[in-house]
């Protein structure tokens, strides 16, 4: 959850910008995450497009984020190497057992008797 307190010296951008770096780094936003559009998180969270932008621009810049045109913008896998293909493996694995239909329950199950453990 983000909030924003009008307050703060902190710039808007940057306190949107801090939250998601935050919630990106703690594991909150898993890779593979769909962020809001630009219009919806402004929309939601009372303030302009223009702020929201800037703040997903610098998260792109920091390699937190990224934008796939039509796919919208998603949390970028973070990490080494195996970790990062195995967060977007993991992604791909959460994606269709949601198209299935599959109980988040189930799917883990699944992930615990694949790996053995």
């Amino acid at each position: 959850m983000i909030t924003l307190d009008p307050r703060s010296p902190t710039p808007p951008f940057e306190q949107l910008r801090g939250q998601l770096a935050g919630q990106v780094r703690g594991g909150v936003l898993a890779a593979g995450h769909r962020l809001p559009t630009v219009r919806r998180l402004a929309e939601d969270l009372g303030i302009a497009p223009n702020t929201v932008a800037r703040a997903y621009r610098e998260l792109e810049a920091e390699g937190l984020i990224e934008t796939r045109g039509r796919n919208g913008t998603v949390v970028r896998a973070q990490g080494a190497d195996p970790e990062v293909a195995a967060q977007q493996a993991a992604c791909v694995y959460a994606e269709r057992v949601k198209d299935l239909g599959v109980d988040p329950a189930d799917a883990l199950r699944f992930v615990r008797a694949a790996l053995g453990s």
